[in-house]
């Protein structure tokens, strides 16, 4: 064992040690408030409802907390127990052009990978979704979209992966990982660009919001915080799921706006327009450039990093690969290397929360408060979303406030918050 396996096997034990804690917290702390209703939710949520929200919650811990030690297990195996190598292997007794074979060793390990996650996926949709009455999803349309996937990570990841390796075989001994980057960052905004209407299409039918007094309430909206989008969208969420959302895709005049179809039919008008404007808060504080900007560093840094391990022969024997080749150092910064940096979630959920109570604020500023109250807690209810997380559990993972903590800081805002009222019918 050298100094690399020692650091990968501390931070993957101690990454599954601080999730596996997390995790049975949580659940225990979510099984203790499951017989009451939050007194200042009680007159929204039902006990039934409050009672189903935490044993869906409890449901997907305890199938997350198989994954993580099923993950764990996959990742200790696939690297130091050799199973990389074992791949590779197999590439090496083909004919194809060394850029070739590493081409397909590294998209068919990413593929192999896929597959012993698709158990989870499977339990995840088709029992504890199908048990709490929200998947719409068909075994059929379930491996359509599979197989979508697969193709659509082939047609895009095939040249990119050609053009990346291209790159660290010929220019391997010198700053092969600045160019990558820039590649990397031109691919990036060009599916950020092409996402809302060329590949999101392929999954989802999206339709012309046709309420014409919602389509003036929404533009009403854009127009007062000088906002411009390519379209205002209705996603058929309720084909796969009964889940509700709304989100912007894209960017510069390529922006839409999507509402999934379940989401329109369970909120009021005034309850839509306070969902996007918190959107359009995001946009307005920057939040969306901040993420890119700091993507751009964090991959400038990661594949800088990259560079220095690539030339270090114990970077690859430490992780189980004999093969020394820009492939293997390419496969282990996506799977392995990761492992090091867990520590960085949790700073991401906290900016992330911090976004959030910014975009709220912005909402409550340009629509009031007290219609973003009632959709988010129609949210809660509907999506079966719990109203007592354990505070360490939420602390480290989730990218949104609590419930409680997110409804009285909207309750506090000193514009609008006579407005309030927890009254949902």
């Amino acid at each position: 064992m050298n100094w690399i396996t020692q650091l990968f096997l501390t931070a993957l034990i101690l990454n599954l040690l601080i999730e596996a804690w997390l995790n049975i917290k949580n659940q225990f702390h979510i099984r203790q408030h499951r017989d009451q209703v939050p007194d200042e939710f009680s007159e929204v949520v039902t006990l039934e409802a409050h009672q189903k929200a935490a044993d869906y919650s409890r449901a997907k811990l305890q199938l997350g907390r198989m994954g993580l030690f099923y993950d764990a297990a996959i990742l200790a195996f696939m690297t130091i127990g050799g199973g990389f190598q074992d791949i590779y292997n197999l590439w090496l007794n083909t004919s194809l052009e060394p850029i070739w074979r590493d081409v397909g060793f590294l998209l068919s390990t990413l593929w192999f990978l896929s597959l012993l996650h698709l158990p989870f996926s499977l339990i995840s949709t088709f029992k504890i979704e199908a048990d709490f009455g929200f998947n719409k999803t068909t075994p059929a349309k379930f491996v359509s979209d599979m197989v979508k996937q697969w193709a659509l990570m082939l047609a895009l990841g095939l040249p990119l992966v050609w053009v990346i390796l291209s790159i660290m075989n010929n220019y391997f001994e010198q700053a092969w990982w600045l160019y990558t980057w820039i590649v990397w960052m031109v691919f990036q905004l060009v599916i950020m660009w092409a996402y809302p209407k060329w590949i999101a299409p392929i999954f989802n039918k999206f339709t012309p919001l046709e309420d014409e007094a919602m389509k003036t309430r929404i533009n009403n909206l854009l127009e007062r915080t000088g906002f411009e989008s390519n379209g205002i969208f209705v996603m058929d969420g309720s084909s796969r799921s009964g889940h509700g959302n709304a989100y912007f895709t894209g960017f510069g005049k390529n922006k839409r706006i999507v509402f999934f179809d379940t989401l329109l039919e369970k909120l009021t008008p005034e309850e839509v327009e306070a969902v996007l404007a918190h959107e359009l808060g995001h946009f307005k504080h920057g939040h969306i450039k901040q993420r890119l900007i700091e993507s751009t560093v964090l991959s400038l840094a990661g594949l800088a990093l990259l560079g220095w391990l690539a030339q270090l022969p114990e970077f690859y024997i430490g992780l189980g690969l004999s093969t020394q080749t820009p492939a293997a150092a390419l496969l282990l910064f996506m799977t392995a290397v990761p492992v090091l940096f867990f520590f960085l979630g949790p700073v991401s959920a906290i900016k992330s929360r911090k976004h959030e109570f910014e975009a709220d604020a912005f909402a409550a500023e340009h629509v009031g408060s007290k219609y973003l109250v009632s959709a988010l807690l129609k949210m809660y209810r509907d999506n079966a979303s719990t109203l007592t997380p354990d505070p360490s559990y939420s602390a480290y993972h989730d990218s949104h406030p609590p419930a409680k903590i997110r409804i009285d800081h909207l309750n506090s805002l000193p514009s609008n918050a006579q407005e309030v009222s927890l009254e949902v019918k």
